[in-house]
């Protein structure tokens, strides 16, 4: 299932949403919904991530890439993930 990497990043940022891990990929999520500005990311902030956790930062590129950064999935994951970022 495509929406499966929303769902392995949000849980990630959910069980721990301040940690660095959860901060980067949840940047670079919030970056992948802005097409207009070009989806500006610091890419030398895949350097802070373990190695399985760049994968999922690889399969969310390919996501967005294939068109998957649109939609309700997307806007869910998105809305779960400000939330607990906020509530921390």
């Amino acid at each position: 299932m495509p929406d499966d990497i929303l769902q392995e990043i949000t849980a990630l940022v959910e069980a721990d949403p301040h940690s660095g891990t959860a901060l980067n990929l949840y940047a670079l999520m919030s970056t992948l919904r802005m097409e207009k500005s070009g989806y500006m990311f610091m890419l030398r902030k895949l350097r802070d991530l373990a190695p399985e956790q760049r994968q999922l930062a690889y399969r969310l590129m390919e996501f967005m890439a294939q068109g998957g950064n649109t939609g309700e999935a997307w806007e869910q994951a998105l809305a779960r993930m400000d939330a607990a970022v906020r509530k921390g």
